[in-house]
């Protein structure tokens, strides 16, 4: 009776112990499961950050051939326009009365004229010279006063690359048209935007990314705002 006791004892043991083991084993399982999905979802978001930024590669490589092409035809087009620039007014104005106006006389040809006329008729000497003196070329009209150069945004240039799809590339671009500080962005009309996006080569990217909305933003300094409704900018430099 005891010998069977004994080994009803060790069965119900042994049946708790595995049932212990196994419990353990299912739930390392189920972690492994769950990191197993958590790398796939890692993997996939890694693919799809590949793709955008090879896709930001192309736009960039295009965009720098464009400008090598413009580059390469800007000395020839300034040439040219400067060939065909009209001369200046107060050259256009003086050259014609400086042909009209009858050259010196030397002091021989001074004095053989004055030799040639009586003494007794000075009078008629000065009335001869007086016509001379009013064909004296006219005073030059001043010049055009040049139309002022555009001036750079006041204040400081702002981190561009704060705002989502702006990388070095693209904030390099956006400066040489000079854009430099949020509130510039944020007063883009529709035609601001169909310009820059033709310089950029793209294609309705900054709708879709809500450029002007986060300039509005950051040009408030409304950071608590900009972090909660672009959580991926961060308040670092978006690269």
């Amino acid at each position: 009776m005891s010998t069977f006791f004994y080994m009803l004892l060790a069965f119900v043991v042994g049946v708790l112990v595995g049932w212990f083991i196994w419990g353990r084993l299912r739930g390392e399982l189920d972690s492994l499961r769950g990191d197993l999905d958590r790398a796939r979802s890692e993997r996939d978001r890694f693919r799809a950050d590949t793709d955008r930024l090879s896709g930001e590669l192309d736009t960039c490589v295009r965009a720098r051939a464009d400008l090598e092409r413009q580059l390469r035809g800007t000395p020839a087009k300034a040439g040219a326009d400067k060939a065909a620039a009209p001369a200046p007014t107060a050259l256009m104005s003086s050259t014609p009365a400086a042909a009209k106006s009858p050259p010196a006389k030397s002091s021989a040809a001074k004095s053989a004229s004055t030799k040639s006329v009586p003494a007794k008729k000075p009078a008629a000497a000065k009335t001869a010279t007086a016509p001379k003196a009013s064909a004296a070329p006219r005073k030059a009209a001043p010049a055009p006063k040049k139309a002022a150069a555009p001036t750079a945004p006041n204040g400081k240039a702002d981190n561009l690359r704060r705002l989502i799809g702006i990388g070095p590339v693209n904030e390099k671009l956006l400066k040489d048209q000079g854009v430099t500080t949020y509130a510039q962005i944020a007063a883009w009309t529709e035609a601001d935007v169909k310009r820059v996006e033709e310089v950029l080569n793209f294609d309705g990217r900054i709708e879709r990314e809500k450029w002007i909305e986060q300039a509005k933003l950051l040009a408030a300094g409304d950071e608590a705002e900009f972090a909660r409704r672009f959580p991926t900018a961060g308040t670092a430099s978006n690269t």
